[in-house]
């Protein structure tokens, strides 16, 4: 089986190649996915049997805050593109990687079930790169009913990654820009908003994992992929705190943006087709994270 990744250097495409290492890993700099002629010599070229699409314009708050046109045109067009791509070139198996972000801003009930994606619009901070990424579903939802296809998508929670960008700040996820303070800290960090608003974090190892078993138990089936905890920002931090024996104070920046204040998910679709899955535990996994941090 031929299987081809896109976003080949993205912190989930490093988890994937450590443990499906055959696999063909394409990043931006092989293919720009924005380019209907360059995704046409990608999948002609190749003719993989399954896609796993991971690739896509992520940021901050603050950078989709800034450029909500860049988010939602180039998250639209690599999606469209490749997705019709591959089914003009007859590609069995697509699998799409969503985000929690597609979910309303506020529902009267937690944690969100799959049904529940268009009972309102994204959160406000990044309702573009949130109206990007529900478009996939919506596009391989139409595909599968009008040509037969079997593809599906994943909707991951928050996740964080000894992969992760530490260089960069307007791509780096909380808990590992949380790590980095920490290591850098003498005994005080500040936190961006109040620490109120509550998160879902998966080790980015996990999700990797359950696209190789989408993989090779051929489920077509969409579904959330998500741990079932679920802490406020506060309690993430002083988790992680105490977990590595760091004693410090957190002090808050109320003066800038929360973001969304709930957005948890069900994994129950995810545990009735993988009954057997076992999610990193938090404190091992940012230990992992944290000591590869330089």
């Amino acid at each position: 089986m031929t299987i081809l990744v896109t976003g080949g250097n993205s912190m989930v495409g490093k988890h994937l190649k450590e443990i499906l290492p055959n696999a063909i890993y394409v990043s931006s700099k092989d293919c720009d996915l924005t380019n209907l002629i360059k995704v046409k010599e990608l999948i002609s070229s190749y003719k993989p049997d399954h896609v796993i699409h991971l690739a896509a314009k992520v940021g901050g708050i603050q950078d989709n805050i800034n450029k909500p046109a860049e988010y939602f045109d180039d998250n639209i067009l690599m999606n469209t593109i490749l997705i019709k791509t591959c089914q003009e070139y007859n590609i069995p198996k697509f699998t799409g990687i969503l985000s929690t972000c597609i979910y309303p801003d506020k529902l009267d009930k937690y944690p969100m079930v799959e049904e529940d994606m268009f009972k309102g619009s994204p959160t406000s901070t990044n309702f573009s790169y949130g109206y990007a990424k529900r478009s996939m579903a919506v596009q391989i939802e139409a595909y599968n009913k009008q040509y037969g296809t079997n593809y599906n998508y994943l909707i991951p929670c928050n996740l964080y990654s000894e992969y992760d960008n530490f260089n960069n700040n307007l791509k780096m996820h909380f808990i590992t820009a949380l790590l980095k303070k920490i290591k850098m800290s003498k005994g005080n960090i500040e936190l961006l908003g109040t620490g109120k608003p509550l998160r879902q974090f998966m080790y980015a190892g996990d999700l990797a994992k359950v696209i190789k078993e989408v993989i090779d138990k051929k489920i077509i089936e969409s579904f959330n992929v998500a741990c079932p905890e679920n802490y406020s920002i506060h309690e993430l931090a002083t988790k992680t705190l105490g977990s590595l024996n760091k004693d410090y104070y957190i002090k808050y920046n109320n003066s800038k943006l929360d973001g969304q204040y709930r957005k948890d998910v069900s994994n129950k679709k995810m545990m009735k087709l993988l009954p057997h899955f076992k999610f990193t535990p938090f404190v091992e996994g940012i230990k992992k994270v944290y000591d590869k941090i330089s």
